[in-house]
């Protein structure tokens, strides 16, 4: 144990204090805080430090930020956070709990395996899109439940935003001589500024939008654990704000970000499209990058200000250098424009579209709408509420498609104008509103390919029927849907077919490469593992 910790942290090493039985105790250091580990229970206490982003100086602000940690994490992992507890006695006999004068406070939370940290399973391989599915699903739910800043007030604004992304500029600045990273922090601020300037009206829409929410403002791999066998958020942010009332889109950001520096890319991938199939939120596209450069930084300056403290040997300091530029090489990446392009399907129920769409977004940087999914929104229905084939009748009634197709198309445009390429999932069995696509594609100059995707129609009826007896899937349609399709659909046109590449989903290979040929779409691979 160095002799940097202060006493009584050295004293919180041995069972005596504690009020429940520990048999061996372990200590747990952040930038920020000290963690004590004691078996069944953690206790995390708040260094007295006062930086450019907080201010835990004295008893009463390290009371008062422990108390509203227990708040804010209670939203996301309620059987986590415990109390916040007093530190009494004195620096070499502390109790925990104990009566007298406090001078010190804890919180309280129960311990978990840290091998159930996604950080840690990321590490093994052993991260499923299982987890990232329900890690994605409970961001959204998150979102779509937390508090809405006020639009008048002072979260969210553009200048506070860019306050945020200066501030790690100026923190890295303040703790390296490194004169190669002082260029590229230039290079990187610079390209911040004008994104801010250009996303100005951007960020003050979506201020008055409502997209300025409470969020937990640090959500990355090593604060989110597998307890109980469920995906659980914790350590949410406490002592600012201004970093937990943030856009949405800035929190996606922060994950998707994180999943990247791990190279997981198509479980980054798959958790966007997830995340953005429940909360509809494709406007917000036009900040991802923006925030997910900012992200980077984040975690840039965190390593920045580890390295730069007392209790560090030679080798840590090193490793913590090395990883703030290593933030900043994937910052820069984000700054790189994508290869835009416009894909659609065309094909029956039961064809295999979305399960193409699904292994296509993961391999690419494509982001993906489904008719099924978009349908139902407008009419006020979650993804797999049931609304029955009501085939021509309902929300399937001839407008409620024409509606549907319309605002499909107003998303792939909003997507591409965010610098995004764009996977449309849906039937497109009408000629017309393939062309409509065509025409947008043209308008935006992009590529534009369709998906032809078959099947044989026995296997096309087996399908449904199964999809029907599951009830799981966004899709309502049944096999006597199927039947009219068969019969009533527009056969692609010969000039349809030039810009037309057919996929039979009944065989094996995947023409990934073909696609990427045809699109110029690109994305980052890495193997992940499945459910």
């Amino acid at each position: 144990m160095t002799a940097q910790h202060p006493q009584f942290i050295e004293a919180l090493l041995s069972s005596h204090p504690y009020p429940h039985p520990c048999d061996e105790i372990e200590l747990i250091e952040t930038h920020i805080s000290w963690v004590l580990l004691t078996g069944q229970y953690a206790y995390k206490i708040k260094k007295p430090l006062d930086l450019e982003f907080l201010d835990y100086t004295t008893l009463e602000l390290r009371r008062t930020y422990c108390q509203q940690e227990l708040r804010l994490n209670r939203r996301l992992a309620p059987r986590l956070y415990l109390d916040v507890v007093t530190i009494t006695g004195d620096e070499h006999t502390p109790e925990i709990g104990g009566g007298g004068q406090p001078f010190e406070y804890a919180v309280k939370m129960r311990q978990f395996r840290e091998a159930n940290l996604l950080s840690n399973l990321s590490a093994r391989g052993e991260l499923t899109t299982a987890i990232t599915d329900s890690l994605a699903r409970t961001m959204a739910k998150f979102h779509l439940s937390i508090d809405i800043a006020d639009a008048h007030g002072p979260f969210g604004t553009p200048a506070v935003v860019l306050n945020a992304m200066r501030n790690n500029f100026t923190a890295i600045r303040e703790r390296s001589s490194d004169a190669q990273l002082m260029r590229r922090l230039e290079q990187l601020e610079t390209w911040t500024l004008e994104r801010q300037r250009a996303l100005t009206p951007t960020i003050e829409k979506r201020r008055e939008q409502g997209f300025i929410r409470e969020c937990h403002g640090d959500m990355h791999l090593g604060n989110i654990a597998l307890v109980d066998g469920e995906v659980t958020v914790f350590d949410g942010i406490e002592f600012n704000p201004h970093y937990r009332w943030i856009d949405i889109m800035s929190e996606l950001a922060f994950l998707l970000m994180d999943l990247d520096d791990r190279c997981v890319y198509p479980l980054s991938r798959r958790t966007m499209n997830r995340y953005l199939h429940d909360v509809g939120d494709y406007e917000g596209l036009k900040l991802l990058r923006f925030y997910q450069v900012y992200r980077a930084m984040v975690r840039a300056k965190v390593e920045a200000i580890r390295s730069s403290q007392d209790d560090l040997a030679r080798a840590e300091r090193k490793t913590h250098n090395e990883h703030c530029r290593a933030y900043v090489d994937l910052a820069e990446t984000y700054t790189h424009p994508l290869s835009t392009a416009l894909v659609i399907t065309h094909g029956p129920s039961g064809s295999g579209k979305s399960t193409l769409c699904q292994t296509l977004i993961e391999h690419t940087d494509a982001v993906w709408i489904r008719s099924d999914v978009e349908r139902k929104r407008l009419y006020g229905l979650a993804a797999q509420e049931r609304a029955g084939n009501q085939l021509k009748r309902g929300i399937y009634s001839e407008n409620a498609s024409e509606l549907t197709y319309q605002r499909l198309q107003e998303l792939a445009e909003t997507i591409l104008r965010a610098g995004f390429p764009v996977l449309v999932d849906a039937a497109f069995l009408d000629a017309q509103q393939r062309q409509r696509f065509r025409s947008l594609a043209d308008r935006m100059d992009v590529p534009f390919l369709i998906l032809d995707v078959c099947a044989d129609e026995t296997v096309l009826r087996e399908r449904v029927a199964k999809r029907v007896r599951i009830g799981k899937d966004a899709s309502d349609a049944d096999v006597t849907v199927l039947e009219h399709q068969l019969v009533d659909m527009d056969r692609l046109s010969a000039t349809e077919i030039e810009h037309t590449l057919r996929v039979n989903t009944t065989e094996a290979h995947f023409p990934l490469d073909a696609i990427r040929a045809r699109t110029g779409l690109g994305g980052r691979d890495s193997g992940l593992q499945s459910t």
